[in-house]
């Protein structure tokens, strides 16, 4: 093997694998009416339909390192489904006939836009299968604590210091608006990744295909999938350039961004659970520790922290393959889509590892919560408009100076009576505008 680089974990990604099975297998159909041999166009749809199912996955050995057109993987199909088609139709191993890999299953075909279709494919139908999905699921379980913590009332953070009440509900709230988001960018680049490159050939002029070819290919994915594909506008830019790709990548990376700073909150408010904030439980899915016992650890959260990074430093590698298309071809094709495919598979499998294992079973420690808000001078805030911000200041400095409660400063500073304090300082009355 000419591309001995990374072994068997750098394989080239099954989606897109598949992806090309039903690009093959679209292209056997259109070509047949456009006069492949009927029986030729059977066997290699039989064969692409076992490509598409996984049957002939251990077939397809090349890793991602290889030319940047993926001309080394398209051939790898053409051969592997020529091979099988030829054992459908009884004819025998490696002999091409009667379906050559280049004649029948590459007809009217190019390394150049079969490779960038595969891979718009691919991401299409991973997005809907694994990653909305997913989102979805998250997204509804952040709404089903937010509905739950409506009540709690506790004390904001503003970098890293105490701040303002609000309630653990609106908290969450801000949780769940990161995720809806993040779904309606990652719906918004799907138009784009669905205009395929099919047709283009070489260098986007459609040289050796035929008129409607690209049309009747992109219809025909449409069918295989139940996703709606259309043929791109421009084969010059589809070849050369991978923005849709790229774009992609960035809403992942937004996504990825959110889900970081989801988890890391959920973790901090559940650090303890004796020492830390403690304002959070967490489900206790297996031993934190091997040498401390009873030690639960935010397992999950540190899980999707570590995905929301691989996706950000994918974006990286995504965003300098997609600057590298030179002239009339990109030719980091498989290192875009190998990334991109990573993505979308690690937030999908994060996001609904996140929901089943942690988000459904965070509880509220309602007696901490109380606790850490009746110990906050931030609450002084409301004293402002009876007393100025300067006189609010002053008690605030007082009682954290001397280790007393904001009350106590208050009093002593004479400032207010007890009556009015009580009358002020209410928390359930500072959630929301006057």
């Amino acid at each position: 093997m000419n591309f001995d680089i990374g072994g068997e974990q750098e394989r080239m990604p099954a989606p897109l694998i598949k992806a090309f099975g039903v690009l093959k297998k679209a292209a056997a159909q259109v070509n047949a009416t456009y006069g492949m041999d009927q029986k030729v166009a059977d066997a290699i749809s039989q064969a692409s339909d076992e490509v598409i199912s996984g049957k002939l996955l251990d077939h397809f050995p090349l890793v991602v390192f290889q030319t940047g057109s993926g001309t080394q993987t398209n051939m790898n199909v053409n051969e592997v489904i020529s091979n099988r088609a030829i054992e459908i139709m009884g004819g025998e191993l490696g002999s091409k006939t009667p379906v050559h890999p280049n004649d029948h299953v590459n007809m009217s075909q190019s390394s150049n836009d079969t490779f960038p279709t595969a891979m718009h494919v691919s991401a299409v139908v991973e997005i809907n299968h694994t990653l909305l999905p997913a989102l979805h699921q998250l997204h509804d379980a952040l709404e089903a604590k937010r509905a739950e913590f409506e009540s709690i009332i506790k004390i904001g953070r503003t970098h890293l210091q105490d701040a303002t009440p609000l309630t653990l509900g609106q908290e969450f709230s801000g949780y769940v608006q990161q995720v809806a988001n993040g779904i309606k960018r990652v719906e918004d680049v799907i138009p784009r990744l669905s205009m395929l490159a099919q047709g283009g050939t070489a260098v986007g002029t459609g040289l050796n295909t035929r008129k409607g070819f690209d049309v009747k290919v992109a219809d025909a994915i449409s069918e295989i999938t139940g996703l709606k594909f259309q043929t791109a506008p421009n084969k010059f830019e589809a070849l050369a350039a991978h923005d849709a790709i790229v774009e992609a990548s960035g809403a992942m990376n937004t996504v990825a961004v959110s889900l970081m700073k989801i988890a890391n909150d959920i973790r901090y408010l559940a650090s303890g659970p004796r020492c830390g904030l403690g304002e959070l439980s967490l489900p206790e899915n297996e031993p934190g520790s091997s040498i401390m016992p009873g030690k639960v650890n935010p397992t999950q959260c540190e899980a999707l922290t570590m995905v929301a990074a691989q996706v950000i430093g994918n974006n990286t590698t995504i965003s300098v393959a997609g600057s590298y298309g030179q002239f009339e071809l990109n030719v980091f094709k498989p290192v875009l889509i190998k990334n991109l495919l990573q993505s979308i598979r690690l937030l999908g499998d994060g996001s609904r590892s996140f929901t089943k294992n942690c988000v459904v079973g965070i509880e509220a420690n309602k007696e901490k919560i109380n606790q850490i808000l009746n110990e906050s001078l931030m609450l002084v805030t409301c004293l402002n408009s009876r007393m100025g911000y300067d006189n609010a200041a002053k008690c605030a400095k007082k009682a954290h100076k001397e280790g007393t409660t904001l009350k106590e400063a208050t009093l002593s500073l004479g400032l207010l009576s007890s009556e009015e304090f009580d009358e002020l300082v209410r928390p359930e009355l500072m959630l929301g505008p006057n």
